[in-house]
């Protein structure tokens, strides 16, 4: 099962660096792609040259959803195409 991808501002993250959904592309891209957030969901985040899988949660301090990543698992969107290639 793929899980789905959306737009992610990786230098929008909170004090426990996890990143944040609200900036307006990841908002307009969820509502055109009918994705509803939800905890333990998840999804793979992009941003021009970078990807990561995240696990959404809700953060009842910002009163707002995000996505926990691992900072050291992020790939360049180059490398990517490289192991496709191959």
């Amino acid at each position: 099962m793929n899980t789905p991808r959306i737009f992610a501002d990786f230098h929008n993250a909170d004090n426990q660096g996890r990143l944040r959904l609200n900036c307006i592309g990841t908002v307009e891209y969820l509502a055109r792609q009918n994705i509803e957030l939800q905890d333990g969901k998840l999804l793979t985040l992009y941003s021009e040259d970078l990807e990561v899988e995240g696990v959404i949660q809700y953060s009842t301090e910002e009163q707002l959803w995000v996505a926990a990543i691992d900072w050291n698992a992020i790939k360049q969107m180059d490398d990517l195409a490289v192991q496709v290639k191959y």
